[in-house]
């Protein structure tokens, strides 16, 4: 007998066994296809199965969701976005497992606040910067899920003074302007040749005026979404994982700047924003979390 958890993300699927302490064991990752997603999923979460008997599975999944009605519906994986029944379709795959499901920002605030950098906190913000952004919300030392599931999805935030399309349909939003892919657009329009989040945020390490100034624009963007949401939730902590995250001071630089310019509050004035501990993996192990019974 085995618990699995999957994470289905942007651009990449990964799956892993459980351990008695909902640890993910041995991970495998595919990347999204453009077609054929849901045989894709099927083939990892087969392979990983390896023939056991499959009794919980725990998904984290990008957003938005559905969770009453097992829906993922990722903005950034065109076969899905119009919504996918997954939850009935790994229950197909799986007849005898329960399966518990969230949004990936909700798994990761679980990850953080039981494993990661929130360990602790009664009141945070989790939020992934990738190929898009999300996030999670521990309020009363509880991960809120909301009314439909999507509680937390900080990436469809307004930043201003940005009028940049976002895949949701609105404009200006924090995703359309910082998440990795967007900075990527942004630089490659001033003239920039990369053609990745890596590339860029190694670029700009390095003094690349374009991708210095791209992940300058990201930074602050992500900062002030950060101070708004801070203001609303009334939490002191804010932390941020995910690949794009991981781009060094020409990112958290100005995102710390303009975190503190726009955190003017009395009750703002201790706000902390501080690094995931769990890099990558995070959104895997708050799925493999959910997967244990009693998580």
């Amino acid at each position: 007998m085995v618990a699995i958890a999957l994470d289905i993300g942007a651009t990449k699927f990964a799956a892993a066994t459980v351990d008695s302490n909902g640890i993910p064991e041995n991970p495998q990752r595919i990347a999204v296809p453009e077609s054929g997603v849901w045989a894709a999923c099927h083939e990892l979460l087969t392979a990983v199965a390896a023939g056991q008997r499959v009794t919980s599975v725990g998904i984290g999944s990008a957003g938005p969701v559905d969770i009453a009605a097992g829906v993922s519906g990722p903005l950034n994986i065109p076969e899905w976005a119009a919504g996918f029944p997954l939850v009935e379709s790994v229950r197909k795959l799986f007849p005898e497992a329960e399966i518990r499901f969230a949004i990936d920002g909700a798994c990761l605030a679980l990850a953080e606040q039981r494993l990661g950098a929130a360990r602790g906190a009664d009141n945070a913000l989790c939020m992934t910067v990738s190929s898009g952004i999300g996030g999670g919300v521990i309020s009363d030392g509880r991960v809120v899920m909301g009314r439909t599931g999507n509680a937390g999805h900080v990436g469809h935030i307004v930043v201003p003074g940005n009028e940049e399309p976002c895949a949701c349909g609105g404009f200006g939003c924090v995703e359309a302007v910082a998440s990795g892919k967007s900075a990527v657009r942004w630089a490659r329009r001033q003239g920039w040749t990369g053609t990745t989040g890596v590339e860029l945020a190694a670029a700009a390490r390095a003094g690349t005026p374009i991708a210095v100034a791209a992940l300058e624009r990201a930074g602050t963007a992500i900062g002030a979404a950060v101070a708004s949401a801070a203001a609303l939730l009334d939490t002191d902590l804010v932390v941020i994982g995910g690949g794009f995250a991981q781009s060094g001071e020409p990112l958290w630089g100005p995102l710390r700047a303009a975190a503190a310019a726009h955190a003017r509050l009395a009750f703002l004035r201790e706000l902390r924003v501080t690094p995931s501990e769990l890099t990558d993996q995070a959104t895997l192990r708050g799925a493999a979390i959910l997967a244990l019974p009693g998580a």
